[in-house]
């Protein structure tokens, strides 16, 4: 998922999120015209699938989702990698000042 400027959130699937978030700021050709303008725009969530069928499907159901479900998805996947990070101590799980859960 993207966020936008609005706090809009855009889902998607791709097999490199972050090339893909280049494409959506217009860094590389290819983006979507959905996104076009919208920036600047933040990933605010990845999921790893295990097959592209499987990414298309769960793709259709988080877009039939509203943006409140979107939003509870985000906090959940926020609070477990706070957790992760507290209890591993490893400096490899990515949570950033940006993304960390404040506890709402």
């Amino acid at each position: 998922m993207v966020r936008t400027k609005a706090g809009a959130l855009y889902t998607g699937i791709s097999t490199n999120p972050e090339r893909r978030l280049r494409q959506h700021k217009g860094e590389l050709t290819g983006g979507a015209k959905a996104l076009k303008g919208k920036g600047p725009l933040k990933l605010a969530f990845t999921y790893v699938m295990p097959c592209r069928s499987s990414a298309s499907k769960l793709e259709y159901q988080l877009k039939q989702w509203t943006k409140n479900d979107k939003e509870l998805l985000l906090k959940q996947a926020i609070k477990q990698l706070n957790l992760l990070h507290q209890l591993s101590g490893e400096s490899r799980i990515g949570v950033t000042p940006e993304t960390q859960y404040n506890g709402d």
